[in-house]
């Protein structure tokens, strides 16, 4: 009881108004390692493990209780989840639910074999079966186009179902297949990414990282997913920064910049002397810029007569 107690403690409702129901809120997984989502409920007992019933896109479907999830505080916001639980599975729907598993890997094997019959240029990635049994997904990779009309035949004598044949990118393949980054924990894309954003080696050299590929790619061999985290960030600190190469002069002192640190807001600077040193925010944020006098074109050809100076 007293565990219990401490639960709901942690995860208190969240009503949007005066008459409407009390929400509390969970954390579900729809698949074995999928991803977490937040679902809305107004049961309150609910514990890990349970498998509940979830307003879909395509009607109810099973999902499993992870963990209760904490609600907002603040009596002016209204937290908003990407799903509502409608109840708990009934028995029969449960067996249901954990014999999906085995029926995606029996489809999964079927359609491999499929596609060494037919020589067929694909990589399948992956089977998803609806839990009403009204249609199955097979997922594949391939470097151009694939002519499966012939699969789909079979795929649909075999499992007496619609059968919809989807080719993915290497990005989405990582993200269904899962696996840890560099870093150590889990794929952003298979953990908490619900979109892929547009990455650009242009984010790399705004953060000074080294542009080896091998430091900056993942494991689907694109940038790296997180470069696009902190890009803004940096962006925006650099704005007001001097940028390498001026000259800037502070307390009657001339430097030239070296190198932007802009999460510490310092810059590293050249003396007049060659030193290398280290200006903090409150020192560089006074300077006065040196223009720099321009050097002289010497044989620099007109452009209209093509003649050198």
């Amino acid at each position: 009881m007293a565990e219990e107690q401490q639960r709901k403690e942690e995860s208190p409702p969240v009503s949007a108004g005066k008459d409407a129901k009390l929400n509390y809120f969970y954390r579900i997984r729809f698949r074995e390692k999928g991803q977490e989502f937040t679902a809305s409920s107004e049961l309150d007992d609910l514990s890990r493990g349970e498998v509940v019933m979830v307003r879909g896109e395509f009607g109810l479907e099973p999902a499993c209780i992870i963990c209760s999830a904490p609600a907002c505080r603040e009596s002016d916001v209204e937290r908003r989840a990407s799903y509502e639980i409608l109840r708990r599975a009934a028995h029969e729907e449960c067996n249901r639910y954990r014999n999906i598993p085995l029926e995606e890997a029996q489809a999964f094997a079927t359609c491999k074999e499929l596609i060494v019959r037919h020589a067929l240029q694909m990589r399948l990635v992956r089977v998803e079966r609806f839990f009403n049994g009204s249609k199955m997904i097979f997922y594949f990779t391939a470097d151009k186009r694939v002519d499966f009309r012939a699969l789909v035949k079979d795929l649909v004598q075999e499992f007496r179902t619609r059968v919809e044949m989807r080719q993915v990118g290497v990005r989405h393949e990582t993200k269904m297949i899962g696996g840890l980054g560099t870093c150590g924990r889990e794929l952003c894309c298979s953990g908490h990414m619900k979109k892929f954003d547009s990455v650009s080696i242009k984010m790399a050299k705004e953060q000074d990282l080294p542009l080896n590929p091998s430091k900056i790619s993942g494991v689907c061999n694109r940038l790296l997913c997180c470069l696009t985290y902190e890009f803004e960030t940096y962006k925006r600190e650099r704005k007001g920064m001097p940028r390498p190469g001026k000259k800037i002069k502070v307390d009657g002192h001339c430097y030239r910049v070296r190198r932007q640190n802009p999460l510490q807001a310092s810059l590293q600077v050249v003396d007049e002397e060659g030193e290398v040193q280290l200006l903090t925010a409150e020192q560089w944020k006074n300077a006065e810029p040196v223009r720099q006098e321009k050097k002289p074109n010497k044989g620099k050809k007109d452009r209209k007569t093509g003649r050198k100076d």
